[in-house]
């Protein structure tokens, strides 16, 4: 898996957004708080590009039982103090961070296709 491929695709697109950062692409949270995209981002990857359903919700399901369990605000019962007050930037961008992953992984395997000289069929 090509994680910088997805991780620059994400900041030229959604860290350049974000109300956590400079306007510029920079982050601005706390330096003992890291971003949950940059944490998570093999996770978020894995979870979206396995995800069978094209479907958000689907893909907001899988994240949140695959990747917000590993987070420290995930409480037991898998609410998250974090998502209920609009402060997780995972949640607040997932629309966003689903659409640049499917993107990334649908070039790459264009990509592959073209490199390998043999056209797959998605099964």
């Amino acid at each position: 898996m090509k994680l910088p491929e997805f991780w620059q695709a994400i900041q030229s697109q959604v860290c350049l957004k974000c109300i956590e950062g400079d306007g510029k692409g920079a982050c601005r949270l706390p330096a003992e708080q890291q971003c949950p995209i940059k944490s998570f981002l093999p996770q978020i990857v894995m979870t979206i590009v396995n995800t069978r359903s094209e479907s958000f919700d689907s893909c907001i399901n899988a994240l949140r039982r695959h990747v917000c369990i590993l987070c420290d605000y995930q409480m037991p019962d898998a609410t998250c103090l974090k998502r209920t007050e609009s402060s997780c930037v995972l949640d607040r961008y997932t629309s966003a961070v689903i659409e640049i992953v499917r993107t990334v992984r649908d070039n790459l395997a264009a990509e592959n296709v073209v490199s390998d000289g043999v056209e797959r069929v998605a099964g």
